[in-house]
């Protein structure tokens, strides 16, 4: 695929993949972060860099007309629920806010086709339930509200301004590059992947388990989790799919299979060949039983087939990928 593609959020976790991603295929990035989250070293030194945010029309503007971008992946935005819950106005303004400058300056630059960043969060199911596309859409968290609002403003502004565009709703992203050129750097981080990652390197002392009161085999809350590489990889076909005249809309990306709290922490401990303690608290405000994908529409659509099947692998890249952090900072492991 022959693009120009600007990412934003390209210094981040998810971003610096999937610019690795677009880079490997051929394709040709500039890459928008402001580094508030982001970190400059984990962009693509192929990709041109440039600094500042999603929802600066000014800045949009000028990359527009100086570079010739011709599809936009928007990846930036604020991404944690408990967060969320206490500080809305953050994820309104820098997710739903930003979003829509974006979508202004893509219509009035020409810029057609707009793959966005989404969440399984925009929509809930009850346990034993496969979440896809055609379910009612019901937010518990601000987190999940801006993401559906975006999604709204994407149809509506689509409709109108002919955007062609594919909401892409991630399910539990982890692991890092198989490669080792970009994975999770966060420090301190609230999400259960990278928090037993730092535990077993021994940065943290303990990873609570927040509830284990759920209607759940073990009591535990269980997602559907999905390698890095792979959300990728989604991004790349979700645009090809656009380009050569597909269907748009929301798509489902996760493997279609959950692990529960106390399972991922098992496999991280077995990926990582360290215990560490795991105290049980109190369930976080905006947390679901359960959340599992059922990706078909992905799968038939967009050709999407994720690599990763299991837990256990895909917490062996990130181990690898915490160690190689650990070395680089000089910071020492239990």
């Amino acid at each position: 695929m022959n693009a120009k593609v600007l990412i934003t959020g390209a210094a981040g976790y998810i971003g610096s993949h999937t610019a690795w991603d677009f880079i490997d295929s051929g394709c040709e990035v500039v890459a928008l972060d402001n580094l508030c989250t982001g970190f400059r070293e984990m962009c693509p030194p192929p990709a041109k860099f440039v600094e500042g945010n999603a929802g600066d029309a000014e800045l949009l503007s000028q990359i527009f007309r100086a570079e010739n971008i011709s599809a936009v992946v928007h990846i930036a935005g604020s991404a944690s629920v408990p967060e969320s819950v206490a500080d809305p106005e953050k994820y309104y303004r820098n997710n739903t806010a930003a979003s829509l400058v974006l979508m202004e300056e893509c219509a009035r630059n020409n810029v057609r086709d707009f793959v966005f960043s989404s969440s399984s969060a925009v929509q809930h199911g009850t346990p034993g339930e496969f979440l896809d596309e055609t379910m009612p859409t019901i937010t518990i968290s601000p987190y999940g509200a801006s993401k559906l609002m975006t999604e709204q403003m994407l149809a509506d502004i689509g409709a109108a301004r002919g955007l062609r565009w594919c909401a892409l709703r991630y399910f539990n992203v982890c692991g890092a590059d198989e490669k080792m050129r970009a994975g999770d750097c966060k420090k301190n981080a609230t999400t259960l992947v990278k928090a037993a990652m730092e535990c077993a390197a021994g940065l943290r002392k303990e990873v609570r388990v927040f509830g284990e009161d759920y209607k759940t085999e073990d009591g535990t809350a269980v997602r559907d989790y999905i390698h890095v590489s792979d959300i990728a990889a989604a991004h790349r076909l979700a645009l090809a799919h656009l380009a050569a005249g597909g269907k748009g809309g929301a798509f489902n990306v996760g493997i279609g299979k959950g692990f529960s709290v106390r399972e991922v922490i098992a496999a991280a401990q077995k990926a990582s060949g360290k215990t560490f303690p795991t105290p049980s608290a109190p369930r976080r405000p905006g947390d679901p039983p359960r959340v599992v994908s059922n990706p078909a529409r992905a799968f038939k659509e967009l050709n999407f087939r994720p690599r990763f099947a299991e837990i256990t692998p895909m917490l062996k890249t990130a181990w690898q990928w915490e160690t190689l952090l650990r070395e680089k900072n000089g910071e020492k492991r239990k």
